[in-house]
């Protein structure tokens, strides 16, 4: 039913939930995932603002994407070891965006996100990404809820 799974991450702590799920889909029939991390164009712009002077954004950026490379790589690991197949990818753009983008690009049949990435603000039903991908998805979301707090009640 979803063959191929779409799972954007900003390696917030919804990341293993969604790991454990992900790996659980394939008995379901689920044989490859495309693990998808954005750097966000915004952060960039701000660095470009605040830095300019300072630094080449673009050796900020590679460092980032090789960060970036670097965190996703256990994932894809585990992912793999469990027997599925495994595209990763690190884009740049806004990360909403870039998400659809990739779902269309790479045809697939389910977009599994976690609820609250980076950006957590206290009282938020769903975090501002997912609203986004679940609103204007043309596939089937799966919202994996983070871990509830004691301080969230």
């Amino acid at each position: 039913m979803f063959r191929k799974i779409l799972y954007p991450t900003d390696f917030s702590e919804a990341t293993h939930k969604a790991i454990a799920f992900i790996k659980k889909l394939k008995e379901a029939g689920t044989e490859e995932v495309v693990l998808l991390h954005v750097i966000d164009d915004r952060t960039i712009n701000s660095l470009e603002r605040y830095t300019a002077q300072y630094a080449d954004i673009s050796l900020v950026v590679k460092d980032i994407k090789e960060k970036s490379l670097k965190a996703i790589s256990p994932i894809e690991e585990e992912l793999k070891e469990s027997g599925l197949k495994v595209t990763t990818r690190v884009e740049r753009g806004i990360p909403f965006s870039q998400i659809l983008r990739i779902e269309g690009e790479e045809n697939v049949s389910l977009t599994v996100i976690g609820s609250h990435g980076r950006s957590n603000i206290a009282g938020m039903l769903l975090g501002s990404v997912s609203e986004k991908v679940i609103r204007k998805s043309k596939k089937p979301v799966i919202v994996i809820k983070r871990e509830n707090n004691a301080d969230d009640d």
